[in-house]
């Protein structure tokens, strides 16, 4: 009787363990998420801001075509 009652704690153990494992991971991957969607919103508005200063030149006369 004491033999199931061992295996049991120790599957209960490793849940447990598994458990907070997921918690962490969990966390993590929010943290990468939200550090990922500001480099997205820097990656973006440094684009706008390249388009910003390319159109005054893009409309110059005389400007080389791309292509």
């Amino acid at each position: 009787m004491v033999w199931p009652m061992i295996a049991i704690a120790l599957a209960f153990c490793g849940i447990a363990v598994l458990g907070v494992l997921a918690a962490r991971v969990f966390a993590e991957v929010r943290r990468l998420a939200r550090q990922v969607a500001e480099a997205s919103r820097r990656i973006e508005r440094a684009a706008e801001d390249l388009e910003r200063a390319a159109t005054p030149l893009a409309s110059r006369p005389g400007a080389p075509e791309a292509g």
